[in-house]
């Protein structure tokens, strides 16, 4: 069995001629999932070649180790048994089949500078597009404008939950995010993305840096029964009586970030700040701060 978005990435290789460059398939995803899809399979950040998305290539990958398509250098092939799994109902198979054949002729740097011209907030981390846009100053300001504004320092809070890598990255870039703290006692995760090592490097390659401070975590063990917000609020009064306080030197490395004028954002897995430890922490920092600055959830 493979997810519908897995048979999607089958379909449009298959429509792409059943080969394609990684990058190119890449981006002729992108555009794919922008243009043609009313509700996209896969989102997509700004990285260090332009539109990626994590998710996608790791379904691919997924794909190849289950041998419905071939890795073969910057490739993608698909196999006869990929091809199988091509089912798409009529409609929607006709949609790819007409975007394949409009873009068929788009390829390599030709493609990255299209995708660049028409969505630039996806170029703004672009090792290339000096080289892809030498010609055209005007696409290369559109890439400057769409920049996020510099965020304001100070602090943040953010959880992964019910959010993709893309997603959360996303919101990251747009609110001027530059050091994300894990304040996770294990950073590991069983949903994509949020494993240490994975956030870390995807964080670099949007120019975020990415710290992890394992001593400001709640052990897994004292999580355990919560059910009501009062277990929680239960569970925070001991973390802010016990443990908060013999981690002064933690907090103070944070604040000494935003004191440098960083934009720092507090991260753990619960999406309501009020359902997670990191709150605390954010509080405890501004407490030191004496009301320097203000924090957010995003």
């Amino acid at each position: 069995m493979i997810f519908e978005r897995q048979r999607r990435l089958l379909a449009l290789l298959d429509a792409l001629g059943c080969r394609s460059g990684k990058r190119d398939f890449q981006k002729k995803l992108f555009l794919y999932t922008r243009e043609v899809e009313t509700e996209p399979s896969y989102e997509f950040v700004p990285y260090q070649f332009g539109a990626f998305s994590f998710t996608s290539n790791v379904d691919m990958r997924k794909l190849s180790d289950r041998g419905f398509l071939n890795e073969q250098g910057n490739f993608w092939i698909l196999t006869p048994n990929g091809q199988r799994e091509v089912r798409l109902p009529l409609e929607a198979r006709e949609r790819m089949l007409g975007f394949a054949q409009h873009i068929a002729d788009l390829n390599g740097d030709a493609l990255v500078a299209e995708t660049y011209r028409r969505y630039p907030y996806f170029a703004i981390h672009s090792r290339i597009a000096e080289s892809v846009l030498r010609d055209d100053k005007a696409a290369l300001e559109s890439i400057n404008r769409a920049k996020p504004r510099g965020g304001d320092p100070g602090l943040c809070t953010i959880g992964y939950e019910g959010r993709s890598l893309e997603n959360y990255l996303n919101q990251l870039i747009r609110d001027g995010v530059t050091i994300l703290c894990d304040v996770r006692r294990n950073p590991l995760s069983r949903k994509y993305g949020f494993s240490k090592s994975t956030l870390e490097t995807a964080c670099k390659g949007v120019g975020i840096a990415y710290v992890h401070l394992p001593e400001l975590g709640i052990a897994s063990d004292q999580r355990r029964e919560l059910k009501t917000q009062a277990d929680y609020d239960a569970l925070f009064e001991v973390y802010e009586r016990d443990q908060l306080p013999h981690q002064r030197q933690s907090l103070g490395r944070i604040l000494e970030w935003v004191a440098k004028g960083e934009r720092v954002a507090l991260t753990c897995y619960e999406r309501h700040p009020h359902q997670c430890h990191r709150h605390c922490v954010a509080e405890a920092v501004q407490g030191m701060s004496k009301g320097n600055f203000t924090s957010c959830h995003l």
